[in-house]
């Protein structure tokens, strides 16, 4: 359910955490309801959290004044962690005729799926394209588990474990018993076959018991107790039994058929082997037809970066920035040789579950950390470990989609990228960007779509890496191309620049492929700003170039001209971006892969073709990591892309500003703020 009602209506709650909890609040708020205190009536509902301890209250107050009941729970996808353990809800089912988990009466989700006729294309690709988005990121109702754990050997039986006392057991049509029945059966039904019982995440953190011990292990059982991803556990799995939990829906999009001995929400569809049958469920659905109903259509979905109700993939990249942001920062960094104005930035990025820690390389040198912190240093500044770099070393550098002003000026990114194999600019050795455009090449349908949107709105929103505007200068008809000159001690020149090295001399380059042409030179904005090494003498440029388009919108000159000549420079990929041919005489990240002519040297390893959009969901969406300064929250792609094009950004300090003119000062002493 992507919105809430048009007209707010009062409802009436006697159960403390509606008030106190401001995130149900806010969604409830967004979703049309004035929570308040006092008498309902037969205008006035009543709103009760599901079947809790606390819910009899309202049930008996709505039966004295003759009120209507809604039954309010988290969604499906609920948060990072537990909400015993603090986290905020993503979404909530607001259920006017009961509630999902008690299969012995109708709620609004048995409705939906009863009655929907589900037959809108539209509506299934989203719900195939969300599970798929799902299994590719690991995320679940609960999302604060490691993916590198070490799983089992394939081949078990998955016994799936529910905290005691949960209402959806209870209501679900079963009882403690049955989770000694469904381990008989597992073991009957698969004999000889190694049992794997998975404990709820609320048991493993100390919260709540569930319903196996030690007694029930035997040689061929064992419990799965580490906090691995279920979509893992699901690959693994022979066969699956649960009772009511909501892995064995997760289960079913697995492609499972699980063996289900109580009445949950998705048993009854003709996609399980249902041992507790629900007579008034007969309709036979499809995974994605399920799916649409119980993830899409049914929850109120929240949008924690404009504070909105949002659709079922807000929520979703929402969790994907968060989970990603916890399992790779939950252990800590030692940040090494970072300079000042850089510490509070990445301290907002990297620290959010444990505090960076900042070093100087001698600190950190050789091996790992003893306090199993990872290590991380600008990818410029590698070379203060000497020959003993840290085992597992990251490397960081600015994302692709960055900022509205350039780093040279101290202009905090919205975009890091962080490499723990190479550096992107750096052809010499594989990188992790690298990894991900080659196995771009087998995206699914979704993930390009995905791809495509961004793609398409950062062409619409006029989005650029440093986002700087500027005036055209008046351009000649005929065939025009695009000359970005870059820094010429920048990193990608010194690393992935082939026999042209210098502005000039890829000036000098492109004239001599191309004597008919009007050639524009764009001088890289950090060099323009006396920033950084790569200055051009006009009189010198225009012995090849026809105009000199200084302090120019790059991409409104991109979209001017009919092709883009560059070393490595990442305009070469922004023309990509709007269909424009790119010729490329080093080896930028984006060569190789059947989209450029390639005049620089390109490594053999690349020899995969790629759709624009597989590297573009590589380079945008599944390599760098995303902040929005407005929330203060992990984002995805899609977030930053909007405060870059609306400018919905918090502004540097004065700091920041007093430093950026400093540097004018002292350019040639670049070292003291790269």
């Amino acid at each position: 359910m992507e919105t809430g009602p048009a007209r707010r209506s009062p409802l009436c709650v006697y159960n403390g955490g509606f008030l106190t909890n401001r995130r149900v609040r806010r969604i409830l708020s967004l979703a049309g309801y004035d929570l308040r205190l006092g008498l309902p009536g037969p205008d006035i509902p009543v709103g009760v959290w599901g079947h809790s301890p606390t819910a009899h209250r309202g049930e008996a107050m709505a039966a004295r004044r003759n009120a209507h009941l809604i039954r309010i729970e988290d969604a499906f996808l609920r948060s990072l962690r537990p909400g015993r353990a603090g986290d905020a809800p993503m979404g909530l089912c607001i259920d006017q005729r009961g509630v999902y988990f008690d299969g012995s009466q109708p709620s609004d989700l048995e409705h939906l799926l009863k009655t929907a006729p589900f037959d809108d294309t539209a509506l299934l690709n989203r719900a195939r394209d969300g599970i798929d988005r799902l299994k590719a990121a690991d995320i679940s109702k609960y999302s604060a588990f490691d993916t590198d754990i070490a799983l089992p050997d394939p081949g078990y039986v998955l016994v799936i474990d529910q905290t005691r006392g949960d209402a959806s057991i209870r209501l679900g049509g079963a009882t403690d018993a049955h989770f000694k029945e469904m381990l008989y059966w597992a073991r009957t039904e698969n004999p000889g076959a190694r049992i794997l019982i998975k404990t709820h995440p609320e048991t493993q953190q100390g919260f709540r018991p569930g319903h196996f011990s030690p007694d029930d292990l035997d040689a061929n059982t064992a419990f799965m107790s580490d906090p691995v991803s279920p979509w893992q556990l699901m690959d693994g799995a022979i066969a699956v039994y649960t009772v009511t939990s909501q892995l064995g829906f997760e289960a079913i999009m697995a492609g499972h058929r699980p063996v289900v001995l109580g009445q949950p929400f998705y048993a009854g569809w003709g996609l399980s082997d249902d041992r507790n049958p629900i007579d008034r469920r007969q309709r036979k659905l499809t995974r994605a037809q399920l799916f649409a109903g119980a993830m899409i259509e049914y929850p109120i979905w929240y949008d924690p970066y404009d504070d909105r109700l949002g659709r079922f993939e807000d929520a979703l990249s929402a969790l994907e920035a968060m989970a990603r942001c916890w399992r790779e920062d939950r252990h800590g960094y030692h940040a090494v040789e970072m300079r000042l104005w850089k510490r509070a930035p990445l301290q907002k990025f990297l620290g959010r579950h444990q505090r960076i820690r900042f070093r100087r390389a001698g600190q950190v040198s050789g091996g790992k950390p003893a306090d199993g912190r990872r290590v991380a240093v600008w990818a410029g500044l590698i070379g203060a470990f000497g020959a003993e770099p840290p085992t597992g070393l990251i490397r960081i550098e600015d994302g692709f989609l960055r900022s509205r002003g350039l780093g040279a000026t101290l202009i905090p990114p919205l975009s890091l990228v962080l490499d723990d194999r190479g550096i992107y600019y750096d052809p010499s050795a594989p990188s992790r960007l690298e990894g991900l455009i080659a196995a771009s090449a087998t995206l699914s349908e979704g993930a390009l779509r995905r791809a495509e949107a961004l793609r398409h709105e950062i062409i619409r929103r006029h989005v650029s890496k440093y986002n700087l505007g500027g005036d055209l200068p008046v351009l000649p008809s005929g065939e025009r191309i695009l000359v970005p000159g870059q820094v010429e001690d920048d990193a990608s020149i010194l690393t992935g620049a082939g026999e042209v090295r210098t502005n000039l001399d890829l000036l000098r380059a492109a004239r001599a492929a191309n004597p008919a042409a009007t050639l524009i030179y764009k001088p890289h904005p950090d060099v323009e700003a006396g920033l950084r090494a790569g200055y051009v003498p006009a009189d010198r440029a225009m012995e090849y170039a026809d105009i000199i388009a200084g302090h120019a919108d790059p991409v409104a000159l991109i979209g001017q001209v009919d092709a883009v000549w560059t070393m490595t420079s990442l305009l070469g990929f922004e023309a990509l971006l709007r269909g424009k041919p790119v010729t490329v005489l080093g080896t930028p990240f984006y060569a190789g892969w059947g989209l450029t002519r390639d005049l620089g040297p390109v490594p053999a390893r690349r020899g995969v073709d790629v759709p624009l959009d597989g590297l573009v969901h590589a380079a945008l969406i599944a390599y760098p990591r995303y902040y929005d300064p407005v929330s203060n929250l992990p984002c995805p792609p899609e977030v930053a892309l909007a405060r870059l094009a609306t400018g919905d950004i918090p502004a540097p300090g004065s700091v920041n500003r007093m430093l950026s003119k400093a540097q004018g000062l002292f350019a040639s002493q670049s070292w003291l703020w790269r």
